[in-house]
């Protein structure tokens, strides 16, 4: 490919994303008038059409990660070239595609007609870059150049998150992957080895400034160690290290929101030392992502509070000796989220599927594993409380903080979801690099199966979108850096839950029976995936309740 001729196609590609860009937009606003009342999104006339604001965040999110895909490759400083180019301009084609058609398979319920869809998405050069794109030669030659290169393009980052992400990509295949398998079939807890590597490393630290005793810089965040931490260790083992900075991630973060300063001078310094670990205590069997709804109760009492109810879904709350619990001090049911608060509890550490403790005053927790097909080694528990005792001082934000726990929650909950794409896209790149090298070593009709066309389509797919998401996610962080795209981190993380189960299938599909088998790792990728669209935020409320809605009050704003 010459270079005029990507030059052309890269002008292409951004007018074709523009005019979808434009249309998009257009849809959006026609929407939000159709769907508030008094100037105000209506929640209500949303539920009626929900499949139509679901599809509207997805689209939205595979525009904006097509639009940034485009920027990455074109940029120098990333440290790209032909092979990101050549990825970037079949991606945007395949972005176009899938979003026009599902335009075009109902106009009407996106306030279009067929008339201004067709003339505005569908001209005469937008189509003529789809065909040529998306034209099966270039999949081969983006895998080929893959296979030559020896790598599944650049990551982009600086020189000191490159020298990072080295550092903790091999901790992760020297100390995480030798005991990954053994942890997913035998639903073990996380090695000792594992979690002492990573707290003498600082990795508990990351999100915390340097005054608390942490090593991300004090004068501003720096979400992308984090995120070049997460995938790598998510690459060797989601359940066994990729999500093992996650909770302190969302403490941290609750407590630098929210926190008074004796809290933050207490407890981040034992976060970030690895000393305290914590356990995120939000969801409860009734209520899961509508969060106004928590019912478990704390109680005033001398000296504190008592907390009676069940929590579910409390990952590593077993090993965890610092809970952070959200849970409802006002009686007033009026109140709903603003009756909610947050309450930091502690317990000893255990290991193991159950616990118990009972405290000197009568007060007790217990707690149960729940099964899972995936995510083994984190072990996710449902925990009750019986009159849980926890001193007035331990509330988060002081008598400030009563009833802003869900605001202090929500901050921490940007940084997990954003986590969580950096999780997807390390088990994506674990799955993508398991692909390949299955696919040269298997012969299947005396020739290798990497040879066979459908085999490069597929792998060269992989690697787009791995690529693609990586790349967005990053950028996200620069957005959380700045103290804004709380919305945009929501996006990324519905976008690389979603596809990662994609990915992951593929890869599984490619080593055929061997990839239902334990005995390829593949199978653990693909079982891990799944979780990604569950926990931080079911991906049906992400793109209804945040997503959708968010764009929707930016339209009647605007």
């Amino acid at each position: 490919m010459t270079a005029t001729a990507v030059k052309l196609e890269k002008s292409q590609a951004e007018k074709a994303l523009n005019a979808q860009a434009a249309l998009l937009n257009e849809v959006t606003k026609r929407l939000a008038q159709k769907n508030s009342d008094n100037g105000k999104v209506s929640i209500s006339k949303m539920d009626k059409t929900q499949h139509v604001f679901y599809q509207l965040a997805w689209m939205t999110a595979q525009q904006r990660v097509a639009e940034n895909f485009i920027v990455y490759a074109w940029d120098a400083s990333k440290g790209t070239g032909e092979l990101e180019q050549k990825m970037a301009l079949t991606f945007v084609a395949e972005t176009v595609s899938s979003i026009r058609s599902e335009l075009a398979a109902r106009p009407a319920e996106y306030e279009l007609t067929y008339q201004e869809l067709f003339s505005k998405l569908f001209s005469d050069e937008i189509n003529a870059f789809v065909e040529a794109a998306s034209k099966m030669e270039n999949y081969e030659a983006i895998v080929d150049k893959i296979v030559d290169l020896g790598h599944f393009g650049a990551y982009g980052l600086s020189e000191d998150h490159e020298n990072f992400r080295g550092i903790f990509k091999d901790f992760a295949e020297n100390v995480v992957v030798p005991h990954a398998e053994h942890v997913h079939r035998h639903d073990d807890l996380i090695p000792q080895e594992i979690i002492n590597g990573l707290r003498d490393m600082g990795c508990f630290g990351l999100c915390i400034p340097e005054q608390f005793g942490g090593i991300q810089p004090n004068d501003r965040p720096d979400n992308i160690s984090m995120l070049v931490v997460t995938e790598e260790l998510s690459r060797g083992s989601l359940g066994a290290a990729g999500s093992l900075i996650t909770r302190p991630e969302i403490m941290s973060k609750a407590l630098l929101k929210g926190g008074t300063e004796e809290q933050k001078n207490k407890w981040l310094p034992l976060l970030a030392s690895g000393e305290k670990f914590a356990g995120i205590m939000v969801t409860e069997p009734n209520y899961g992502s509508d969060v106004a709804g928590v019912s478990v109760t704390a109680k005033e009492v001398e000296g504190g509070f008592v907390i009676n109810g069940v929590k579910t879904w409390c990952t590593f709350a077993g090993y965890a000796n610092l809970l952070l619990i959200l849970c409802r001090t006002e009686s007033d049911p009026s109140l709903k989220h603003r009756g909610l608060s947050i309450l930091l509890a502690e317990k000893p550490s255990f290991e193991g599927h159950e616990f118990s403790y009972k405290q000197e005053g009568g007060g007790s927790i217990q707690g149960k594993a729940i099964g899972t097909i995936g995510y083994r080694g984190m072990h996710s528990y449902e925990v009750s409380f019986e009159d849980y005792f926890v001193p007035k001082e331990n509330l988060l934000g002081g008598d400030a903080g009563r009833g802003k726990g869900f605001y202090f929650q929500m901050e921490g909950f940007a940084g997990g979801r954003i986590q969580t794409a950096a999780r997807a896209n390390g088990v994506m790149q674990a799955a993508l690099e398991a692909a390949l090298r299955y696919s040269q070593e298997r012969k299947v009709f005396a020739k290798p199966i990497y040879d066979y066309t459908l085999t490069k389509f597929k792998i060269a797919k992989m690697a787009m979108i791995t690529q693609a998401t990586r790349q967005y996610t990053n950028y996200v962080a620069t957005l959380l850096d700045d103290h804004k795209g709380q919305m945009e981190a929501t996006l990324v993380k519905l976008y690389a839950s979603k596809i990662a189960e994609w990915v992951t299938r593929e890869a599984m599909q490619i080593h055929g029976g061997m990839g239902y088998a334990e005995e390829y790792p593949v199978s653990r990728y693909f079982v891990d995936a799944r979780v990604f669209s569950i926990f931080e935020g079911a991906e049906e409320v992400m793109a209804l309740r945040v997503v959708a809605k968010d764009l929707l009050d930016q339209a009647l704003a605007s």
